[in-house]
C-alpha cells in the first residue's frame, strides 16, 4: 500500500462515543447500515444517510422511504442470520428497546454497534451529529441539528413564563402507568409550562392506583393516539376517567391525544409533538 493510500485511509477513519459511553470506531464512514430501532431509522434518514440503510425493524415507518427497506425483526426478536447476511458495517440499536440478550449476540458478530438513547430534548442534536460523523454526512447532520436547535429555542421562547399546568401522561390504562421526569415526554411537558404530577416517582415508568391519580387531580391529561409503534394495540383511552366528574381535567374538557410516535421517539419530529402539546396547554389556560 502506498503512503498516499495509507494516509487517505486514515483520513477516512471515524470515531464517536455512543449513548452508552462506548467508543465506536470505523475504518471509513459506514456504507451499509442496519437499524434495529424505529427512532434510529429516522435519525439516519435525518442526517442524509437513508440510502445507506439495508435493514430495519418493524414500525420503521418514517419517512415513507423507510417502509421499503428490508425488515429483520422487531424490538423483541431480531433475525441475526438475516442481519449478518446483509453484511452491515454499522448496526444502530436502542439500549432500552432491544433485548439485552439480542444485543449481546449482535456483539458476537463482530460488527460495530452504536447504541442510541437520547434522553432529553437537548440530546437530539448531538445524536444527529454523531450519526452524521459515522456516516460521513457531517454537513447534512450539522444542518439538521441546527434546524432542530432553532425550532426548540423558538418553542422555549414562546412558552417561557407561561402559567404552570399540572399534567398527567397516561402510558397505559390497565394497569395505570405514566412516566417520570427522567423521560423525554416530561421534557416536553416542561417545555410547554406543564408540571408532571408524578414526575418525582420511581422507576421511569411508575405504576399507579386510580386513587393516586384522583388525589393528584391534574388539570390536563393526555395519552398517545395511534402511531406506527402502537398500532398493534388499541388506544389507551382517557374516556374512562369521565366517570369521575370532579377531576379538574374532566370538568374542563382537558383530555387530549397526540400521535405517540411524535413524542415517544427521540427524533427531530418530537418538536412537532411538543408544539401540539403546547397548543393544547394554551387551551387549558384559556378555560380556567
Amino acid at each position: 500500500m502506498s503512503l498516499s493510500v495509507s494516509v487517505q485511509a486514515q483520513a477516512q477513519a471515524v470515531s464517536v462515543t455512543d449513548d452508552r459511553g462506548h467508543t465506536v470506531s470505523l475504518p471509513r464512514p459506514a456504507q451499509r447500515v442496519v437499524s434495529l430501532t424505529p427512532h434510529g431509522t429516522e435519525l439516519v434518514f435525518a442526517v442524509g444517510g437513508g440510502n445507506r440503510l439495508v435493514g430495519v425493524v418493524e414500525f420503521s415507518d418514517y419517512p415513507e422511504a423507510a417502509q421499503r427497506i428490508r425488515r429483520v425483526g422487531d424490538n423483541k426478536a431480531v433475525d441475526l442470520e438475516a442481519v449478518a447476511a446483509l453484511k452491515p458495517d454499522l448496526i444502530v440499536v436502542w439500549r432500552h428497546g432491544n433485548a439485552r440478550r439480542q444485543l449481546e449476540k449482535l456483539g458476537n458478530l463482530g460488527i460495530p454497534v452504536y447504541e442510541s438513547d437520547p434522553r432529553r430534548l437537548d440530546d437530539i442534536p448531538g445524536a444527529l451529529e454523531r450519526l452524521g460523523r459515522l456516516l460521513g454526512t457531517d454537513t447534512e447532520a450539522a444542518q439538521a441539528a441546527s434546524r432542530y436547535r432553532q425550532e426548540l429555542q423558538t418553542l422555549r421562547e414562546r412558552y417561557a413564563g407561561r402559567p404552570p399546568v399540572t399534567t398527567f401522561y397516561q402510558v397505559w390504562r390497565q394497569p395505570l402507568k405514566t412516566l417520570n421526569n427522567d423521560h423525554m415526554v416530561s421534557d416536553v411537558i416542561r417545555l410547554c409550562g406543564g408540571v408532571n404530577v408524578f414526575g418525582t416517582l420511581e422507576p421511569l415508568v411508575p405504576t399507579l392506583s386510580d386513587e393516586a391519580l384522583l388525589q393528584a387531580n391534574p388539570e390536563f391529561m393526555f395519552a398517545a393516539s395511534m402511531g406506527a409503534t402502537n398500532s398493534n394495540r388499541p388506544v389507551d383511552s382517557l374516556d374512562g376517567w369521565k366517570r369521575f366528574p370532579r377531576l379538574t381535567a374532566v370538568q374542563r374538557g382537558n383530555l387530549f391525544y397526540v400521535n405517540g410516535d411524535l413524542i415517544n421517539r427521540p427524533t427531530p419530529r418530537v418538536l412537532e409533538g411538543a408544539a401540539l402539546i403546547c397548543e393544547a396547554m394554551e387551551g387549558v389556560r384559556k378555560r380556567r
